[in-house]
């Protein structure tokens, strides 16, 4: 299971289910606040599903939820990884985390970011999942609140002009070749 499957976590249960698991509890670290429904129509397309393919993963989804122990509709994180974390979270029980913030918190990230001039964050595709909970959303988020500058290099932009001053980026630059993320990197640091 996983972003690239949609699969709503059956192919990691199947594996787990082979597998011989030693008892304790499981958190999931989950890279976004989605709730299950819209775990298709957010990462399909980021994996390459198109609208016929979206709308077919979603159904599918929606059909194996209530056939889980817990229905996982409606509860935030259970949508992260095509539905892995909330078929988790519905037949293991495992808690559901936010993973940025444990992260950048097990990291220091806090410490190291208040000695820095300003900050370059990135990620594959900034959308509304970046708002969502996503690493880079929350390295900008923590940025914003001890002023100190962010910006973010990016494979694809698709946040709207509004949304990109939500998190209070300094300058969003696309990167998709070696050559354009050395450009990049020029212009941050003269």
């Amino acid at each position: 299971g996983g972003t690239a499957t949609v699969d709503g976590g059956a192919g990691a249960l199947r594996a787990l289910e082979e597998a011989e698991v030693l008892p304790g509890r499981i958190v999931v670290a989950c890279d976004a606040r989605s709730a299950w429904e819209s775990a298709a129509p957010a990462f399909g397309p980021q994996k390459g599903a198109d609208a016929e393919t979206t709308k077919r993963l979603a159904a599918r989804l929606d059909r194996l939820a209530p056939q889980l122990p817990k229905d996982p509709r409606g509860v935030p994180f259970t949508g992260c990884g095509g539905g892995l974390s909330g078929a988790l979270w519905s037949v293991l029980g495992a808690g559901l985390v936010a993973g940025a913030p444990l992260v950048l918190d097990a990291i220091g990230f806090d410490a190291a970011m208040r000695g820095a001039r300003f900050v370059v964050t990135g990620e594959g595709r900034l959308d509304e999942q970046t708002l969502q909970g996503k690493a880079a959303g929350e390295v900008a988020t923590r940025c914003r609140q001890s002023g100190v500058g962010c910006h973010a290099v990016v494979g694809q932009a698709r946040l709207e002009l509004f949304q990109e001053r939500i998190l209070d980026l300094q300058s969003v630059t696309q990167a998709t070749t070696l050559e354009e993320l050395e450009r990049a990197g020029e212009c941050l640091a003269p």
